[in-house]
């Protein structure tokens, strides 16, 4: 259960930053879209750290390396996600993995990895404050 319910929550974070990144493509000029890119990955790791404390109780992780599996298990399907529907929109490889290339100005990587580290933060944020 506790694994639908993850997938749940992820379905929420991909919503939330496929429409940021709708957006941003239709609002802003290309000469931007890198900028706006790293923002959104600020944006990002906020909402998924917000929504993530919000269900916190409702995800029901009550081990450690359950939330270590969950956060790989989100990093690994966006990740997925992103290139798949890159590809679907007729992106090339180069230009979606520019955006994994922190030398080419990517972020996404950073994205990842505190989209994989938000379980195990919020499940110690929470542990240290129980009696």
């Amino acid at each position: 259960m506790a694994l639908l319910r993850a997938l749940l929550v992820w379905a929420l974070f991909i919503a939330a930053e496929t429409a940021q990144g709708a957006l941003r493509h239709i609002l802003l000029t290309p000469d931007v879209q890198l900028a706006a890119r790293e923002v959104g990955v600020v944006i990002g790791a906020g909402l998924i750290f917000a929504l993530t404390w919000a269900a916190w109780r409702w995800l029901g992780l009550r081990r450690p390396a359950s939330a270590i599996f969950v956060g790989f298990l989100w990093a690994g399907l966006t990740a997925a996600f992103d290139l798949g529907l890159g590809r679907a929109l007729g992106e090339t490889w180069s230009a979606l993995l520019a955006d994994y290339d922190p030398r080419r100005g990517g972020a996404m990587l950073l994205g990842l990895a505190l989209m994989t580290l938000t379980p195990l933060v919020v499940w110690r944020l929470r542990e240290s404050k129980r009696p």
